[in-house]
């Protein structure tokens, strides 16, 4: 059986939707885990609880990440509590200062729940270079790697 891949983001913006489809494009070399991607809004606690690996993305809103993300934890956080531990996960961020604020949120948030992080974040500041966007497809491929193989 395949090892589920979600990728839950808010991208209200063109530059947050290039990042996110660099890290979906990644993840779907992988053949050997299914990857679904869906709008925060959209994403549920049963969302959270099916996935063996999570990548969170966001613009950064004030040095904060996007209000659109932090609804889904204040909707899921008590229904995942203690069902999630050590599920990895992973962090995008498009950031017009450094992403910094919206990175250490998150990340926050996730050790509550319990998550285990186990790539560093790619932040996007200001533009989405082709550097960033090879490394936002690396980021998807490795978490989806890294799932399907056993090494998270």
């Amino acid at each position: 059986m395949k090892k589920k891949l979600l990728i839950t983001c808010h991208a209200p913006g063109a530059r947050t939707q290039q990042l996110a489809d660099a890290v979906l494009k990644g993840a779907r070399e992988i053949e050997e885990t299914e990857t679904v991607f869906k709008r925060a809004f959209d994403t549920t606690a049963e969302d959270l609880l099916a996935a063996d690996a999570i990548i969170f993305g966001t613009p950064e809103n004030f040095g904060y990440m996007s209000g659109a993300l932090k609804d889904l934890f204040d909707r899921t956080f008590y229904l995942c509590e203690n069902k999630v531990d050590a599920k990895p996960y992973a962090i995008f961020v498009t950031a017009g200062n450094d992403g910094t604020g919206a990175v250490f949120n998150i990340e926050r948030i996730c050790t509550g729940m319990k998550l285990k992080k186990v790539l560093e974040p790619v932040i996007a500041v200001k533009v989405n270079s082709p550097e960033i966007l090879t490394k936002a497809e690396e980021l998807g491929a490795a978490l989806a790697a890294g799932v399907a193989f056993g090494v998270f």
